[in-house]
């Protein structure tokens, strides 16, 4: 059936609200899409990987040159956490130096991406389980310009982030995750930035992982491969080995995001595969 006989048939017929829902859904699939964006989880680890030329940093730029250039990214960062649920809402978010005791050069680092109000908006209607505040305030942190910078050098893709609700468990992000799929669809590039495993307090200035780091790291891989994402969820349930890698779990929940974004039959890639400084996970993927 053409586009003009399905709205005449359809405007034929008192209209219900079922059958204004339906005429949306089939319309829909009458009108040309954006591509479907794929969904990213990356590692960020060391701000300095931002401006070093390293494994992670060739990474992260060779997954931008693969990808079709997005309309916009949205990034969930592990270094924005708030009571409730914030979007960057400003034209020009400032990049934000979230770190001390680096190199100079390192604070005089830019990354003056243009915004993106109108999609931020529109991401407070999306989201449906809790309420979502406009911010004009936060900007870019380090969780995500330190990862763009590689990835999208010239810094020209609109970019927002959502915050963190600090005060709720994991669960509920996976759920509240699962909205932005929609996002995909219009051409955004969802990024969840943060690590698997992240214990600062057992940080090592050395190559080499924690055999509980490496373990833990490999577990969650084995769960996002058979799709078991409940257990990632639950990775509490993992036990010692679960408080050592995420003894705080703002680095961990923004994997958590990334995977609600899959649908059925997208494939998942891992890259930048490492965990190094005893117990940082560098491990990344691609969903679609």
């Amino acid at each position: 059936m053409d586009r003009r006989t399905f709205i005449k048939n359809t405007l034929a017929v008192p209209l219900t609200m079922q059958t204004i829902k339906d005429f949306k859904q089939a319309t829909d699939q009458l009108n040309p899409t954006d591509e479907l964006m794929p969904a990213l989880f990356v590692g960020h680890g060391n701000p300095m990987n931002a401006i070093e030329e390293n494994e992670f940093s060739r990474g992260w730029a060779d997954m931008g040159k693969s990808l079709s250039k997005p309309k916009a990214i949205l990034c969930v960062s592990a270094h924005w956490q708030t009571s409730g649920t914030m979007v960057t809402a400003m034209p020009k978010p400032p990049t934000i130096h979230d770190f001390g005791g680096f190199p100079e050069k390192l604070f005089q680092t830019q990354y003056p991406a243009p915004g993106a109000p109108e999609l931020a908006k529109e991401t407070t209607t999306t989201i449906t389980k809790t309420k979502v505040g406009l911010d004009y305030e936060w900007g870019l942190d380090h969780g995500c310009w330190s990862v763009l910078l590689p990835m999208f050098p010239k810094a020209d893709i609109p970019t927002f982030q959502l915050s963190l609700d600090y005060t709720k468990p994991p669960q509920y992000h996976f759920e509240l995750a699962n909205e932005l799929k929609a996002m995909r669809k219009k051409g955004v590039l969802i990024i969840g930035s943060g690590n698997i495993v992240h214990n600062l307090g057992l940080f090592e200035f050395t190559d080499k992982a924690f055999d509980w780091a490496v373990e833990f790291d490999e577990k969650i891989k084995s769960f996002i491969e058979k799709g078991d994402y409940q257990s990632v969820v639950d990775y509490q349930k993992l036990g010692k080995i679960a408080q050592l890698a995420v003894p705080t779990n703002e680095h961990y929940l923004p994997l958590l995001y990334s995977l609600a974004l899959q649908n059925k039959g997208e494939s998942v890639k891992f890259f930048n595969a490492r965990t190094t400084a005893g117990s940082i996970s560098m491990r990344s993927l691609k969903i679609g």
